[in-house]
């Protein structure tokens, strides 16, 4: 008898507990979880605003980690960055608005590669973590970065123009209904990154709430790290 995915769904995963340490001395939380068969790839998960609540457990994070590595066989790589508290625990260190985070990214990265042993690894940002994609996860090993709502606060445009300088691919998912940056305003925003592969995502928002844009979103991610896993269950 089959059973419809719900919000609290967890699918088998060797899920444990990860510690990352910044170039400045600092200590942050984190989990990978891992499938329990062959990985078809990598992802970094980069959080939403913490000063707006935005953790590792972010509700698209904790499902891409419950989820896609029994599905898709993603591994799925979350953390906090400094100052920021979840269910893992808090990462020491201050929220500084998305400036000393530089050093939270490049920790995260190089563990990716030096301690997990990634072969491929992709970086998505959700909301403030595209800001941090953007700016900081420009590591020559990376894949390609994934895009979720970018509100481009932080952003510069020369960091617009190193990835439009750059060959790796950047797809950004735009909800018709974000508050900060909608489809219209992200075409004028993002018009000195041409090869940028933009998205827009009719009936949604910010936050991605509902189940029908959970389940687009770990498509869409699978769709670039895993296409051949696709579509995805919607039962189990």
């Amino acid at each position: 008898m089959t059973e419809i995915i719900r919000p609290s769904t967890v699918l088998p995963a060797n899920r444990r507990p990860i510690q990352i340490t910044t170039a400045d001395g600092l200590n942050l939380v984190g989990e990978v979880a891992t499938p329990l068969g062959e990985i078809s790839g990598s992802l970094l998960c980069l959080h939403p605003n913490p000063a707006g609540g935005g953790m590792m457990d972010s509700h698209i994070y904790k499902k891409a980690a419950n989820r896609l590595p029994a599905m898709a066989g993603i591994q799925v790589i979350r953390f906090n960055t400094r100052g920021t508290t979840s269910e893992a625990g808090t990462s020491e260190g201050t929220f500084d608005q998305g400036e000393a985070e530089e050093a939270d990214v490049h920790a995260a990265i190089n563990y990716c590669f030096d301690t997990l042993k990634v072969s491929s690894l992709w970086v998505v940002g959700w909301s403030f973590g595209t800001d941090l994609a953007l700016r900081y996860a420009k590591d020559s090993r990376l894949t390609g970065l994934i895009l979720l709502s970018p509100p481009m606060q932080r952003t510069k445009d020369s960091d617009l123009q190193f990835w439009q300088n750059d060959s790796r691919p950047v797809i950004a998912y735009i909800p018709e209904h974000d508050e900060y940056l909608n489809p219209e305003q992200a075409k004028e925003r993002f018009k000195i990154f041409p090869r940028l592969t933009l998205i827009p995502i009719a009936g949604a928002k910010h936050l991605w709430v509902g189940e029908r844009y959970v389940h687009l979103v770990l498509s869409e991610i699978t769709k670039q790290i895993a296409p051949n896993k696709l579509p995805l269950p919607t039962e189990i």
